[in-house]
């Protein structure tokens, strides 16, 4: 008999990379599409006017409420679930609260893609609706998770030779107005070679099929290098910013 029994093992959390969460958020608006063309088959097969007015207000209840409810109570959407995440609450280490779960789809539906530049300038891989409401997003089963699909907590974001936080900030924010400032200088080149015509630059919805897949990929580009930059400043490898040796 063992007079020291074995303590349990712990498990460190691991937190979700950008591409697994980016499947779940794909499959998540695949499932909500198909419950909003679903109702619509629906109606105009039924046609029926209250019917449809009651299908209408249930499917848009639904299309609010889904990401809401299933995360409060199940801790996941299905697409979440379909990907082996969960959303934890960093003060609990359960569910987050309903009103959390609705912070989280706010500030996603304000900021889209651009929640995630952050990522890699944080401890837990943490996009901006995470970080606002204290939450972080893991992998659900380990053992079915693939060393690709997580990142462990970060321990280098606390190097004590790191340039203080505010001047971090600082550059990161001049280097992303540089960004900005040659986006807008290739799009006033591209208009003034006749590449891209005034109609475009002033509103979008009257480019070209040609301008808006240049301006599809501009955005992915900005979008990618936006995420280099803070990751980059906050790590202290930006020429301004450089880690204290």
């Amino acid at each position: 008999m063992n007079p020291c029994p074995e303590a349990p093992v712990t498990v460190a959390p691991k937190y979700a990379r950008f591409s697994r969460r980016f499947r779940g958020i794909v499959l998540d608006w695949m499932i909500l599409m198909a419950i909003l063309f679903g109702a619509l088959m629906l109606t105009s097969t039924v046609r029926n006017d209250n019917f449809s007015r009651a299908l209408g207000i249930l499917v848009v209840a639904a299309l609010l409420l889904y990401e809401p409810v299933l995360v409060s109570f199940t801790g996941s959407t299905l697409g979440h679930y379909f990907t082996n995440l969960r959303v934890v609450d960093e003060r609990s280490g359960g569910n987050v609260s309903f009103l959390k779960a609705c912070a989280r789809v706010a500030i996603k539906g304000v900021l889209g893609l651009y929640s995630f530049v952050v990522l890699a300038a944080t401890r837990r891989n943490q996009a901006i609706h995470d970080l606002l409401t204290r939450s972080t997003v893991q992998i659900r089963d380990p053992a079915k998770a693939l060393p690709g699909q997580y990142v462990s907590e970060r321990s280098d974001l606390a190097d004590a030779n790191l340039p203080s936080r505010w001047r971090r900030v600082v550059v990161i924010c001049v280097y992303l107005v540089l960004i900005f400032v040659v986006y807008l200088a290739i799009v006033i080149g591209l208009n003034a070679a006749g590449i891209m015509s005034n109609a475009c630059v002033n509103n979008a919805s009257r480019c070209s099929a040609g301008e808006r897949v240049f301006d599809a990929a501009a955005a992915v580009v900005v979008l990618l290098l936006m995420a280099l930059i803070i990751a980059r400043g906050w790590k202290g490898k930006l020429f301004g910013a450089h880690t204290a040796r």
